[in-house]
């Protein structure tokens, strides 16, 4: 008898596959499975810690369990523990898998004598111990599968636990009838196990789980598990992945002369369990119990390959070592995916910690993904200094079905949507160089080989603000020192430093700052004056618009009135920063009291609308995600194909180190170097043609980051600034000038030519004077 719990649904999801062929079963499964996750396989790098294995239940395919006469002591003690965890942490791992018996102080009396001694009172308390250790002297996150327990014990281990796990096996109560696989075993109990696992959900515990194949249930079985696990996911959103773990008889085992699960029943199992749980569920199977399978498991459904460790045995299945991380990388490579690391806990759960995990497991979490919830991989940060990685070709043929829809959609002069611009920031391997190629072509079609650059200067003229944008290293809350002096530079200085640019070769100052409480829209007016009485010529480019907000909503004026005002009295063109994310729901987070999104929309229509061109930009890598990245730029094209008013957009990757935010641990740690060469190769993409000049921002990228943007679809320098601060005040190591004889260095190195423009792109005043 199956446990009834979807006994009819599960005959007619039965019905339904074996009506399909297997090659049509496995297409529609691998379609679904690259639909969901991409061409990516990923695992986690772990260290394996079986914290006892005693254990009060006698499974019949088990070598995992033993009794207390077969081992040195009950349990590891904390300084075996520790030591396999910092070998596990100089091996690079991130998880630290805790597998134990289930409850075996109710079974041995040596087990309760040793718990009694050590001052514990049960297996999961010391387990609470030991997994609080790993959490404090090492960078690993433990991922526990203590058993069967009850909502307090979820509420004690979930602060010290980045996921847990319990393994359904079968929903099946025949298995634990006499003769099979889980007679006398209690905890096995499908209902048991089952509200173990919902009382998972409720408690908010990213949690694996899966099925055990080849015991003793049938197809029909199988299917009612899976149809029980995707019931429980419906209602909590916790499984976050689901193991099809294929049966192998062991020696000294009960079932030591059952056959192996066969692999075409494996496969099977896997392709119904991907099309009954759909295409966003992670679906994994060991790759020690395959080997030389791999290819066939991608192809059923497979995305991920578990736990893999470099240091410690696989304890529950000795007899089948992990492949060699090279070698699993190769067998992945070979079935047209891309190995990927994981942590402990599931990508779509880290990129909602706040929701899944403790407090003090946040940071970590966030400061260890990139925004899809995958481990940073290679060691770059923007601002820092960092050299930019080389690109490598990928030796990966796969291609991403909808990346090369969405390509060929452009090449016929389509736009595309929402979720095709987010699905290309997934791009990995041959699809990211695609995606790199094709901007870059894009760029030498529309803008041609010339790599463009402005002589400008930055005179950020105050640092003290009376807004809290959690990213801002740059502004001071008052005239205290806080993280360096503030300033408030008076007419005549700003005077000063605009001859000095003038003198220096600049046709442009750029001019931003703190919203002071002293300010008004008098005071932007006064010192757009200032500049051009010293300098007439001086093209004046300034006033974030959130500077602009505060200008008009002081003077009780419109935009449109208040920017005509600015553009009378010598403004020339508007930055297109304060644009952050351009979703209310990331500003809520970042910058709460600042101008909204329609409001920075408005300045910017406003200014086109009296004359005034200006640029845009988008601050990534923070707390958004790429549909965020896609919102964004749809927003910007959007409104460029409105007032044609935007001159180039300018990806600026945020600069982790010092921003407030992050050092209280609210965010990630930047952007990878990977989604930092998507976001200038997809904006040429994605907007179109419709805002013609990418520009790399040589400050955040440094200059052999930028020279990579542009083979990645830029066309544009920006500018040698002369005095940049805001990325400096950030942590940025990448300098406060990039002159034009450096910038020189770099386009001859691309074999490209180099042209000072003008802010508006056209012909530099000096160039102009100079012909004349």
């Amino acid at each position: 008898m199956t446990s009834a719990l979807n006994t009819q649904e599960a005959r007619d999801w039965l019905d339904q596959l074996e009506s399909i062929s297997q090659p049509e079963l496995f297409s529609r499964a691998e379609a679904m499975t690259v639909a969901g996750h991409g061409n990516v396989i990923t695992y986690s790098r772990k260290v394996f810690i079986p914290l006892t294995k005693l254990c009060r239940d006698v499974c019949h395919y088990c070598t995992f369990a033993h009794r207390p006469s077969e081992l040195h002591a009950p349990y590891m003690t904390l300084d075996e523990i520790l030591e396999v965890a910092r070998a596990g942490e100089a091996a690079g791992c991130k998880e630290a898998l805790f597998t134990l018996g289930d409850q075996p102080e109710r079974r041995y009396s040596a087990a309760r004598q040793w718990l009694g001694d050590n001052g514990y009172g049960s297996t999961l308390d010391y387990l609470a111990a030991a997994a609080k250790l790993v959490l404090s002297e090492t960078s690993l996150l433990p991922h526990l599968n203590p058993g069967i327990m009850n909502a307090q014990n979820f509420e004690t281990l979930r602060p010290l636990s980045a996921s847990m796990g319990l393994m359904l096996e079968s929903s099946s109560n025949r298995l634990g009838e006499k003769g099979m696989a889980h007679y006398g075993s209690p905890d096995k109990v499908p209902a048991v196990r089952l509200g173990s696992i919902r009382l998972a959900g409720e408690a908010q515990v990213p949690f694996t789980t899966g099925l055990l194949i080849g015991i003793g249930e049938n197809r029909l079985e199988r299917i009612d598990a899976l149809l029980a696990i995707r019931d429980l996911h419906a209602r909590y959103g916790h499984i976050q992945e689901v193991i099809i773990q294929n049966f192998r008889a062991k020696p000294d085992t009960q079932m030591r002369g059952k056959p192996d699960l066969p692999l075409e029943e494996h496969l099977w199992a896997i392709a119904a369990a991907r099309l009954i749980l759909g295409p966003d569920m992670t679906i994994q199977a060991p790759p020690n119990l395959r080997d030389g399978s791999l290819a066939q498991l991608a192809k059923a459904g497979v995305n991920d390959w578990g736990g893999v460790s470099p240091v410690t045995p696989d304890h529950v299945n000795p007899e089948a070592p992990w492949p060699h991380l090279e070698k699993l990388e190769t067998e992945t490579e070979a079935a047209g995916r891309h190995l990927r690391q994981r942590l402990a806990i599931g990508p779509a759960y880290a990129r909602d910690v706040s929701r899944w995990t403790d407090p003090a497991l946040q940071t970590p979490i966030r400061r260890a993904v990139d925004a899809r919830g995958l481990v940073r991989e290679q060691n770059w940060h923007a601002g820092s200094g960092d050299k930019a990685p080389e690109f490598m070709p990928s030796i990966v043929t796969g291609r991403d079905p909808q990346i090369a829809v969405s390509l060929g959609l452009v090449e016929h002069g389509e736009e595309l949507n929402k979720k095709q611009i987010t699905r290309l920031f997934t791009a990995e391997g041959s699809d990211f160089d695609h995606i790199r190629a094709f901007a870059d072509e894009l760029r030498q079609d529309r803008v041609g080989d010339v790599i463009t650059h402005v002589v400008n200067r930055n005179i950020n003229y105050t640092n003290i603000c009376l807004y809290r944008c959690g990213f801002c290293a740059f502004s001071k809350g008052s005239t205290k020192s806080e993280r360096g002096p503030a300033y408030n530079i008076d007419h005549d200085e700003i005077a000063r430093r605009t001859v000095e640019a003038w003198e220096r070769g600049a046709t442009e100052v750029c001019l931003q700052g703190g919203i002071h409480p002293s300010y008004d829209g008098n005071t932007y007016r006064g010192i757009v004056r200032a500049v051009k009485a010293a300098v007439p010529q001086m093209h004046v480019h300034a006033f974030s618009p959130l500077e602009v907000h505060h200008g008009a909503t002081t003077l009780g004026l419109s935009y449109e009135d208040y920017l005509a005002d600015l553009k009378a009295a010598g403004l020339a063109t508007l930055p297109g920063t304060a644009a952050e994310i351009l979703s209310d729901d990331i500003r809520d987070i970042i910058c709460a009291d600042k101008v909204n999104t329609n409001e920075w929309l408005a300045v910017m229509r406003a200014a086109h609308n009296v004359g005034l061109k200006t640029t845009a930009t988008i601050m990534f890598g923070h707390v958004e995600g790429y549909a965020h990245w896609a919102v964004h730029l749809e927003q910007l094209r959007k409104l460029q194909q409105e007032t044609g008013g935007f001159t180039e957009f300018v990806p600026l990757p945020f600069v982790h180190m010092e921003a407030p935010n992050w050092r209280r641990g609210e965010t990630r740690s930047g952007p990878t170097w990977r989604e930092a060469v998507l976001m200038h190769a997809v904006s040429r993409i994605a907007l179109g043609g419709a805002i013609p000049n990418i520009q790399a921002s040589w400050v955040k990228l440094g200059p052999d980051g930028a020279a990579a943007m542009l083979q990645s679809g830029v066309n544009d320098l920006g500018g040698t600034l002369m005095d940049e601060s805001i990325t400096r005040a950030a942590g940025g190591a990448n300098g406060q000038i990039f002159d034009v004889s450096q910038m020189q260095v770099l386009a001859d190195s691309l074999g490209r030519p180099l042209r000072e423009r003008s802010t508006i792109y056209g012909q530099s005043i000096r160039k102009m004077a100079t012909v004349e």
